[in-house]
């Protein structure tokens, strides 16, 4: 190993975190996590059950990289990933609500938003983009919503709040800037969070006092430890459903039928990519 990468390491080995969980010890306990959301998946399934999953969080938080640990070994048709784009022109003259009502369970569905309605009590909110009228309509009206549209309508609803200090979130945005891979994830808008901390920490507090409900409570993940946060919410998450194993009929490996005369055993149509690796 080079010596400039020897130095680098043993700096970064120096300044870990005292007690922080190896990778080798969270690939360990998300896979066992990882068995129990197919288990989770299987009943919701034969249960015709309903669960809507609410991420929100201040940016850099990780609410994506615990939705990836999630469906990184579930089915698509049952654990749905929504993460919805900025309202059209169409949307925007709609009921504020109703773009994200259309992406509710049917039977036998988890739905994972990505942010959700509670961007308007977020980032419409210190940005400008609703009117103080329509932001304190949704703080008034929203816990009524969830009460009545989803959780008397006998759907599952987990909503959790993923929370950085500004120093890890400062830290994140920079690795950001510096690695190739996430610049996808840079916004114009992720300069003014950063930016304007204490505005969103004022929103934040503000909107999870208005509606955290009985019925829709508001379950805050310190999230400056990634690896331990995905793990605690991926458990809370499994413990506050009881759901129930499922025997599943599995199926039998079926004899295969023989062989064709004169076969091949590869396609011979088509064009073989090149083999670089």
């Amino acid at each position: 190993m080079a010596k400039g990468k020897q130095k680098k390491q043993a700096v970064a080995e120096a300044t870990a975190a005292p007690g922080k969980m190896s990778r080798k010890e969270f690939e360990k306990e998300l896979a066992k996590l990882q068995v129990e959301l197919t288990r989770l998946q299987t009943w919701v399934k034969a249960k015709g059950a309903r669960v809507i999953v609410v991420f929100e969080g201040r940016d850099t938080a990780g609410k994506g990289g615990v939705i990836s640990r999630i469906t990184a070994r579930t089915s698509p048709r049952v654990y749905r990933h929504v993460a919805l784009p900025a309202p059209s022109d169409r949307e925007k003259t709609q009921v504020y609500i109703q773009r994200y009502i259309a992406q509710f369970p049917a039977a036998g569905e988890i739905i994972l938003f990505d942010r959700s309605w509670y961007n308007r009590a977020g980032v419409e909110r210190v940005m400008g983009f609703c009117t103080n009228e329509q932001y304190e309509r949704f703080l008034a009206l929203v816990p009524t919503v969830e009460r009545e549209m989803i959780v008397k309508n006998g759907i599952i609803l987990r909503k959790y709040f993923l929370d950085v200090s500004q120093d890890e979130q400062r830290r994140r945005f920079e690795a950001r800037i510096n690695d190739p891979v996430k610049h996808w994830k840079l916004s114009p808008m992720d300069t003014e969070s950063v930016r304007r901390w204490w505005d969103y920490a004022a929103a934040y507090e503000r909107m999870i006092r208005a509606t955290h409900t009985p019925e829709a409570p508001w379950h805050i993940v310190p999230a400056d430890d990634k690896r331990c946060a995905r793990l605690n919410l991926i458990r809370h998450l499994l413990d506050s459903i009881p759901y129930k194993k499922v025997d599943m009929d599995l199926p039998k490996m079926p004899k295969a039928q023989p062989r064709p005369k004169g076969a091949s055993e590869g396609l011979g149509a088509g064009q073989p990519i090149p083999g670089h690796y």
